[in-house]
């Protein structure tokens, strides 16, 4: 009773007390990142309760896709800033964490050198490029991981809101972005592994990325990453900066003329979704594999747009539905209909866009509203047939 009342009096008691959808969201998150793991590790194959760990890893996968996908949420939803280079943050993010897995690998490489990655020592490097440097050290990387995307999106950030670039100019622009970064990425020369990246992880923090209990409890740092994201998006969107927010992408020329200093608030979130996503990115690197420089390309930044459209956007809560959803339709129909997968995928972008403009969480608000209405306009006419 204690612990009830001090939640409910806490700054996050009071936040999620007011948000019922984040509640039952946040509950789901918990519970598999609990029960996912127990069922993969405890229960025996044959039994009905098991979760195979191809799926663990499916499913880790579509929450750092959630977590992306919140980030963008954030400033697309609240601020009314479509970037279409999102995922940019993302792989910057994944290629810090790649980074450090690499250095982990030592003299277990194919060629054996303590130093320099395998695909250094092909090119014929003869030393280890400055910007390596530190990230044999897992905190250091791990600070780089929210910095470097940070850094970027501050640069960034400066230059174009300082200049007003807003809406479709400023989507074209940070699709520039994240292509320009493929483009560089792509380079043998620019010590990040070319076309091929970075790949062959043997373990993390000396644990082996091939063992169930070290991709089960990447799961659930996931899901508590996203739950973690998910209190602090709500935190900031309730708040009294979250309405400046609003304000700014509904009427951005108003805001301004009454002194608020427009750049600065969009400067800040923007800061913030970018170093969310390097996080999804980072989390994303070790349950899947692999990092390259194909996750700079433009089409997986417009995929990210798709999913907070379909999943509802500015609810968050929208967002983390619709990556999942979207996903895992992906996943399904590129194995039952892999030529036609692309092309569905826009079919369903387009109807969203048309007939869903609220998206998924749009469509079941309307309903229970309509259902609401019928059962106030009901409840007079039985009191008066009595």
């Amino acid at each position: 009773m204690i612990n009830t009342k001090i939640f409910e009096h806490s700054a996050i008691g009071r936040l999620l007390l007011a948000d019922k959808a984040g509640r039952y969201l946040i509950a789901v998150l918990l519970a598999a990142m609990v029960l996912v793991p127990l069922c993969n590790l405890i229960m025996p194959e044959g039994s009905f309760l098991y979760v195979p760990t191809y799926v663990v890893v499916l499913l880790g996968k579509y929450l750092c896709y959630a977590l992306l996908a919140l980030a963008l949420d954030l400033i697309w939803g609240y601020c009314g800033i479509l970037s279409l280079g999102h995922g940019a943050f993302f792989a910057l993010g994944g290629y810090a964490m790649g980074m450090h897995l690499m250095r982990q690998i030592g003299e277990r490489g194919v060629y054996g050198n303590a130093e320099l990655p395998d695909f250094m020592v092909f090119l014929n490097w003869t030393e280890l490029p400055w910007y390596w440097y530190g990230f044999d050290n897992f905190f250091f990387s791990m600070f780089m991981v929210a910095l470097v995307p940070a850094v970027l999106a501050f640069v960034f950030g400066w230059l174009a809101f300082r200049s007003r670039v807003t809406g479709v100019y400023l989507s074209i622009i940070t699709q520039a972005m994240t292509y320009a970064l493929l483009l560089a990425f792509f380079r043998n020369d620019m010590g990040f592994g070319g076309n091929n990246g970075l790949t062959d992880f043997k373990d993390i923090l000396g644990f082996s990325l091939q063992s169930d209990v070290t991709r089960c409890v990447l799961f659930a740092l996931s899901a508590l990453s996203v739950v973690l994201a998910y209190v602090l998006c709500r935190a900031i969107v309730s708040s009294k900066y979250g309405r400046v927010l609003v304000a700014i992408r509904d009427a951005e020329s108003r805001t301004r003329f009454m002194g608020y200093r427009v750049e600065h608030f969009k400067l800040f979130v923007f800061v913030v979704s970018a170093i969310l996503a390097g996080i999804a990115g980072a989390l994303y690197v070790p349950q899947v594999g692999i990092i390259n420089p194909g996750e700079f390309g433009p089409i997986n930044s417009i995929e990210i747009v798709i999913w907070v459209a379909i999943g509802g956007r500015g609810t968050l809560f929208g967002a983390v539905i619709g990556a999942v959803a979207v996903n895992y339709a992906k996943t399904y129909f590129t194995g039952a209909f892999p030529e036609v997968w692309l092309f569905m995928l826009g079919t369903l972008f387009v109807i969203s866009t048309l007939y869903l403009p609220k998206g998924i969480v749009g469509v079941v608000t309307q309903m229970r509203e309509r259902r609401a209405e019928r059962n106030a306009t009901s409840t007079p006419e039985q009191g008066a047939e009595s």
